[in-house]
């Protein structure tokens, strides 16, 4: 039987911007007769770039093959290899590397054939990284307005530069990497579907709201601290006796799994998975334009218990980090699921620019009522953001946290933060705190 703990963290609304830390490869420039400073052709750069912050994270030097004229150099490529991805000239290419081949790849001549701009800003990405360190575990930061992706961020990571080429070296690096029990190739932000854990709670408190289980999110809940499943001998007891029909207000600030668990039940899997399905699970045809890891939310013959159990994110739903960050962004700017994107623009050889294909046709949906969203809000903006673990004594178990802030300028910024580890043995301030302190940093680095 999963436990639910809850960590709370406040963060204020005013948060000091860290000044943005861009990395990139130098481009060599010469001089016309006037002594301007100009760029060299597009041919002498060989691939083309992805380009971070202004900068270009990627760059390419000569391999001395016809076939493949260039080989790809990386800087900072651990810190952006979610993104990136790699290309290499033995084993292919994957991420934006592979997604925007024909933009990025060169042909037999060496000629570029232009540059992809991502929406990833250097400060928030490095925050993510930073915070992450070498635990297991996924950051995903999202403009809730927009749906620009700040930042995606998977850990441990590997470093696409040390097999881009083909010597034995680079054999023994991809070695290395793909054979490796923490599996730093996995994008854990966008292609690991796990329990969300009582995050998940969000959506079940959002769909009683909506489906009129109960009109306001002060309005005292049917909830027994302790709560036996339906047709089962299970119980689930709240943390405190504050819990008992304790309102959605509370049950969100104490994280009261009892309420949660009842509330799911009371729904029925048909309403609340139509209002999960509203918030994008249940999709498998999201990309941003990398291909994502569908979320999903248990389908028709799932137990009553089972369905009571997803009020805490346990049973069988299971969330990527982008699709937990996805659901509060919601929350935080009024109720619209907004596309979330990777890429801004796309720059061809000849200096034109075009928006990416895959936005094409794609447009914000409404998930849940603005004011349904604007009560949820409020609870959340008051309790500090929400943020809790599941898992029980030496299992292993996710540490996550979602949350939103508003900077000074308007702009605000869904964070979603898994970290994988043990179970704690002890239920204790160390329940929570791993995924929490990330989410604080990440958000503090927001401007």
């Amino acid at each position: 039987m999963h436990t639910t703990t809850r960590v709370a963290l406040r963060v204020t609304g005013a948060l000091v911007a860290v000044a943005a830390v861009t990395t990139g490869c130098s481009q060599d420039t010469s001089t016309d007769t006037n002594g301007r400073s100009v760029s060299p052709p597009r041919s002498q750069h060989g691939l083309g770039d992805i380009i971070v912050g202004g900068k270009a994270v990627t760059g390419s030097q000569p391999s001395h093959l016809a076939k493949a004229p260039y080989q790809r150099t990386y800087t900072n490529g651990p810190l952006y290899a979610p993104v990136t991805g790699y290309r290499s000239m033995v084993y292919g290419n994957t991420g934006l590397e592979a997604v925007y081949d024909r933009t990025l790849g060169a042909g037999a001549s060496g000629s570029a054939r232009g540059d992809v701009t991502t929406t990833i800003e250097p400060a928030v990405q490095e925050a993510a990284f930073d915070a992450l360190g070498d635990r297991q575990g996924a950051a995903v930061a999202l403009d809730a307005d927009s749906g620009e992706l700040l930042a995606v961020v998977s850990t441990p990571s590997y470093d696409p530069a040390r097999f881009s080429g083909r010597g034995s070296k680079d054999a023994r690096a991809w070695k290395s990497a793909t054979t490796d029990s923490r599996s730093p190739m996995l994008n854990r932000a966008l292609k690991q579907a796990d329990a969300p854990g009582a995050t998940f709670s969000v959506v079940v408190a959002a769909a009683a709201l909506e489906q009129k289980l109960y009109t306001t999110v002060d309005e005292a809940t049917a909830s027994p601290r302790t709560f036996v499943l339906p047709l089962s001998t299970k119980r689930v007891t709240g943390t405190s006796p504050q819990c008992e029909n304790a309102s959605i207000r509370t049950a969100l600030r104490h994280s009261c799994a009892n309420v949660f668990v009842k509330m799911a039940a009371d729904l029925g899997l048909t309403r609340l998975g139509a209002v999960a399905e509203k918030f994008g699970f249940n999709d498998d045809t999201l990309k941003v334009p990398l291909s994502v890891a569908e979320s999903s939310y248990p389908a028709a013959g799932t137990s009553t218990a089972g369905v009571a159990l997803t009020g805490i994110g346990a049973g069988d739903v299971r969330a990527t980090p982008l699709a937990m960050a996805r659901v509060v962004a919601a929350v935080a700017n009024g109720g619209r699921l907004v596309p979330p994107r990777l890429v801004k623009r796309v720059t061809d050889a000849d200096g034109s620019t075009h928006r990416p294909e895959f936005q094409d046709g794609r447009s914000a949906k409404r998930a849940i009522s603005r004011g349904t969203a604007d009560a949820l809000r409020e609870v959340i903006g008051r309790s500090g953001q929400a943020g809790w673990t599941v898992g029980g004594r030496g299992e292993s178990a996710s540490s996550w946290f979602i949350g939103w802030t508003e900077a000074p300028g308007g702009r605000r910024t869904a964070v979603a933060v898994r970290v994988e580890g043990p179970a704690p043995t002890s239920g204790g301030d160390d329940e929570g705190h791993a995924a929490a302190e990330v989410a604080r940093k990440i958000l503090a680095s927001v401007s």
